[in-house]
């Protein structure tokens, strides 16, 4: 049921990317904006890995430069019956992560600093193994593709709203100038919450299997309350400038109010906590230490 409610919001968005391009130039636009989604998705497909991770200055580790991170990942990786992923390591205060690549064959995961720095072993181990099973969903494919495509509605809206104050309205526009303005506001904001919907229908799927993963739902579930609580008092400047990739990592950088609603990239943290921890009582035993 996931997969087919993601298929149909990915659908959402690249209809919307084309009734945008409609009602700005009418069926030209559409055929106009048709090419660019398609050429947009080819692009984003081969190289949406290596502009997000440029985009966050995140520099690839070896075993010799972060033994203690590759070992974890590579344990994991092989727990999930995944290849090895590429590793890297974000300087950013803020604990965070995120996992890219169209698929497991050409994956990567990135950790901040902030997060090597305030999570133990078991907590990193946790959040890994999450954005592992994101890898093995092929979750980061869909979500980079929804990045971008969230992108270009915003830039294609702004354009509309610059060609409709200055350019008069196109006589191929069915509305006018009116529709231009109109879909130029409202745009963003649909894209933004397909794009929200996407992501928060991933979460607590990657929650669950990362749990599995690591096996142990409680590693994961006190990362996830550490995170929140620093990524709401440390900024993110990377992610402010790009809020478009905020719903990939594993907690919202942007200090929104995480909760349940319409317009929240990500579930409630006290609902996934909530889940693991359930997980776990029915899972018995203690939590063991990592290694």
């Amino acid at each position: 049921m996931n997969y087919l409610r993601t298929a149909i919001l990915l659908a959402a968005m690249t209809g919307l990317f084309l009734a945008v391009g409609y009602m700005i130039g009418g069926e030209a636009g559409m055929v106009i904006a048709f090419a660019v989604a398609l050429g947009m998705n080819a692009f984003a497909y081969w190289n949406s890995d290596k502009l997000v991770l440029r985009m966050y200055g995140a520099q690839e580790v070896g075993r010799r430069d972060a033994a203690a991170l590759h070992g974890i990942v590579e344990q994991l990786a092989h727990n999930a019956g995944l290849p090895m992923p590429r590793v890297y390591i974000i300087d950013n205060d803020q604990p965070n992560a995120f996992a890219t690549g169209r698929n497991p064959e050409n994956a990567a995961v990135a950790a901040t600093t902030g997060l090597l720095r305030r999570l133990s072993s078991e907590e990193t181990a946790g959040v890994l193994a999450h954005e592992l099973a994101h890898v093995k969903n092929r979750d980061t494919l869909t979500m980079t593709i929804t990045a971008t495509i969230a992108g270009a509605i915003g830039m294609l809206a702004n354009f509309g709203l610059f060609f409709g104050a200055f350019g008069g309205g196109n006589r191929n526009n069915p509305l006018g100038i009116v529709g231009v303005l109109l879909v130029a506001l409202l745009a963003p904001m649909a894209a933004a919450l397909v794009q929200m919907a996407i992501s928060r229908s991933r979460e607590y799927e990657a929650d669950r299997i990362g749990a599995e993963i690591c096996g142990q739902p409680l590693w994961l579930a006190s990362a996830l309350e550490k995170i929140q609580a620093a990524a709401g008092r440390i900024d993110n400047v990377a992610a402010e400038r790009n809020p478009a990739t905020a719903h990939m990592f594993i907690i919202n950088p942007l200090h929104a109010k995480a909760m349940d609603s319409l317009f929240s990239t990500h579930p409630s943290t006290a609902n996934r906590v909530g889940r693991l921890r359930r997980m776990a009582a029915e899972k018995g035993g203690q939590p063991r230490p990592w290694g």
